[in-house]
């Protein structure tokens, strides 16, 4: 017997690895994980007792271990195994009933976390409909919640083998023990049916842990397309209206204490968005505070420092941005206290503290520097193009080897350029120029929409709404502060550590061979609508009275805009499917500037969430009607079809609900075939009376002589893949019979 030592946290057995051993627990003590749910197996714990063929999960030493490791693949190993030692005995069967508790008792809190979970985002959500009634303000939409159902399990545990086992393990065990382990045979049928049981209850826990991380950014996500940002939002609108709050703050607080308890959430993401909501002045005006202090209308921070250092790039850029001497000072002591953090990737309270000390400064600074350069039309420097298309300010922060390239690379930004690609700064130039209009904001609410929202709540008058309307100034500062500090977010792919000031940690690689250029954009697209060459078609209205065309309905093909977000980011992102009303103005896509993800995957799933959403723009209240033919009824229609099949099959007793065992027998003479199919008959319903075990036939195959030879058929159902595994063992070993079976042919089939 071979004994392995593991050290704390080295991997024991890796999820869907073969299973080839056994690791009996001596020392230590060892974590079986299925994502964030954690089963602890402690001395005489067994890993690998669950497994059929593959390992379910991930088995973790939880400390510095000792195992013991038993060659175990089959029922006729563990025979083995346990044939050789009474102690040995007891330990396996002993583990077996233990493990078997554990995982039901973890399987039932699990099972009532799932309900209380979908039990609570349908309240949170009506809660929502409910206050946006008695406040007769519009409710968001929020179509993820038409998908949202309870969770309907496949593997189930019933509650009499949770009653059955409890009883056991407390009352029973020892007795259970001293019967058991004097009988080989009794000791691996016990072992061998908990195994199956945990197998079964384990794909259980598997189900309910992927139902939950599937659904949980329903109430609080990192993209903040929540129900927490329905509240959030409906608290902006109520607090406009001069409204009462705090019904909103009893459910805002309510999401968070959930949230909470559930353990499924990280916590960062949890204190970002709940600082956000709490730090928020409900009842401001969003467009007038952004032109007093920054962009966003934050407070300036008071950035302490006493060691003075000289940056030039840095330097240059805030003095463009018209900062004085302290100022400048002020920011380079933060961006240096930043830099020498022991590590800036950190989720600490002080990593996140400078980080959200610095995000309204950058933006603040860009906005400034953007508006100056409009009004001076004049040519920038490349210290400043650095700056506005890479997110560029610190020498330091990047290195001095990716500063040269990034500066270099300011020769050739036409790459990052064309017909339907920007960078950051050549789109809000589109916009400043009046070429394009401000994207919508996360509240789906375009420039004009935003202002109309205003003049509603009288917070403008009719004649200061059509003065905004064609400010440019406003309209730049109204992209910077929706679209731009959330995409820049989005894109970069994990929001705890998002700092918009580009670092060194971001350039895995070098500078050239991340940037995303447009050749390489327009590459990407390309492949994709060689597969499917529609995806950007649309049918618009056409009408031509000069050449006698009054209107014909024609396929157009609209190609989206591409913006690139000056960071180094994994993600990509659709923001809207059409740039306003019209179906023929162009989606809008934001991928970052750099990125060492593979394009084509990201351009992939963006285009697939452009499908479904142009798709729904175009069905308009249609889009879930399986009678109007589209991608999203087809889609609506498949979970129907799946649902009815699903019940059908439960009420039927057929795969995958069931587990369906198939035996064909063939034989030239009548009489032989006969037999040997009563025959198994007979002896599967001798040694496997089991409850929910069904035998039908043997019936006549179609046709019953085939070639000559006569079939007959003999059909098996039971809920247990492991039962009927040992049914057609146990038949093929009746095949050795020569009197019986020399001239009958056997086939299995099971599924």
């Amino acid at each position: 017997m071979e004994v392995l030592k593991v050290q704390k946290g080295q991997i024991v057995a890796k999820k869907n690895d073969k299973v080839k051993e056994w690791y009996f627990i001596q020392e230590g003590s060892v974590i079986q994980k299925y994502a964030f749910v954690e089963l602890e197996l402690k001395q005489n714990g067994i890993v690998g007792i669950l497994e059929n063929d593959r390992f379910l999960c991930d088995y973790i030493a939880a400390e510095d271990s000792a195992l013991a490791v038993f060659p175990c693949e089959s029922s006729e190993d563990l025979q083995g195994i346990l044939s050789n030692d009474a102690k040995i005995r007891r330990y396996f069967l002993k583990a077996a009933i233990e493990q078997r508790q554990q995982m039901l008792q973890v399987y039932a809190g699990l099972e009532v976390r799932c309900k209380q979970f979908h039990t609570f985002i349908e309240t949170f959500y009506n809660d929502y409909k409910t206050i946006c009634n008695q406040y007769q303000l519009e409710e968001q939409p929020f179509s993820k919640m038409d998908y949202f159902h309870s969770l309907e399990m496949r593997h189930k545990a019933e509650k009499w083998e949770m009653d059955n086992s409890s009883s056991l393990v407390t009352n029973y065990l020892e007795e259970y023990l001293n019967l058991l382990e004097k009988d080989d045979s009794l000791c691996v049928g016990a072992i061998m049916e908990a195994s199956a049981q945990m197998r079964r209850v384990a794909q259980g826990i598997s189900e309910m842990v992927a139902y939950l991380l599937y659904n949980k950014d329903l109430l609080i996500s990192e993209s903040g397309k929540d129900i927490f940002q329905l509240f959030f939002d409906l608290a902006i609108r109520a607090g406009l209206n001069h409204e009462e709050l705090e019904p909103i703050n009893k459910e805002v607080k309510l999401i968070i204490e959930l949230v909470e308890k559930l353990k499924i959430y990280d916590q960062r993401v949890i204190d970002y968005r709940w600082s956000e909501y709490q730090n928020y002045e409900f009842g401001s005006n969003g467009l007038e505070e952004v032109a007093s202090v920054g962009v966003f209308g934050e407070d300036e921070e008071e950035f302490e420092s006493d060691e003075e250092e000289s940056e030039d790039c840095l330097e240059h850029i805030l003095t463009y941005a018209g900062f004085d001497e302290s100022q400048i000072e002020d920011v380079r002591n933060k961006i240096r206290e930043y830099r020498e953090l022991p590590d800036m990737l950190s989720t600490d309270d002080e990593a996140y503290r400078i980080r959200k000390q610095l995000t309204p400064v950058f933006y603040d600074v860009y906005y400034k520097v953007f508006m100056r350069a409009m009004q001076e039309e004049g040519q920038i420097t490349p210290i400043l193009e650095m700056f506005l298309n890479f997110g560029f300010m610190d020498v330091q922060m990047v290195g001095e080897d990716n500063a040269n390239a990034l500066y270099d690379l300011t020769e050739h930004l036409d790459l990052c350029n064309s017909e339907h690609v920007y960078t950051m700064y050549e789109w809000l130039k589109a916009i400043y120029e009046g070429r394009k209009e401000p994207s919508k904001n996360e509240f789906d609410l375009d420039y004009s929409q935003y202002l109309l929202e205003k003049l509603k709540t009288k917070k403008i008058t009719e004649a200061q709404m059509k003065q905004l309307q064609d400010n440019r100034e406003l309209k730049v500062k109204y992209e910077i502060q929706n679209m731009f500090t959330s995409g820049n977010r989005a894109t970069y792919g994990k929001i705890t550590t998002f700092c918009p000031i580009l670092g060194e940690y971001d350039l895995i690689n070098s500078v050239e061979k991340m940037l995303v250029t447009a050749e390489r954009l327009e590459e990407v697209i390309n492949q994709i609508r060689k597969i499917d060459f529609s995806v950007f078609y649309r049918e618009v209205l056409f009408s031509d009275p000069d050449k006698g065309i009054n209107h014909e309905n024609i396929m157009k093909e609209v190609l989206p805009d591409i913006i690139l977000m000056p960071n180094a980011g994994t993600k990509a992102m659709m923001w809207q499917e059409t740039a306003g009303v019209k179906r023929d103005t162009s989606a809008r896509f934001m991928f970052p500037v750099f990125t060492a993800v593979d394009l084509e995957d990201m351009m992939i799933e963006t285009m697939g969430r452009y499908r479904w959403e142009i798709c729904r723009k175009i069905q308009g209240v249609h889009w879930n009607d399986i009678r109007e033919k589209s991608l999203t009824a087809e889609y609506c229609d498949y979970l129907q079809f799946y649902r009815q099949e699903l019940l059908y099959r439960k009420m039927m007793g057929y795969p995958p609900l069931v587990g369906l065992l198939t035996i064909g027998l063939s034989s030239k003479r009548e009489a032989d075939v006969v037999r040997a199919s009563e025959d198994l008959k007979r002896v599967i319903l001798r040694e496997y009376a089991l409850d929910g075990l069904k035998v039908i036939g043997p019936v006549e195959g179609s046709p019953y002589k085939l070639n000559d030879n006569y079939r007959k058929i003999l059909y098996m159902k039971h809920e247990s893949y492991d039962i009927l595994l040992k049914i057609r063992n146990s038949a093929r070993k009746r095949e050795t019979i020569p009197d019986l079976f020399r001239n009958v042919f056997v086939q299995y089939d099971l599924t």
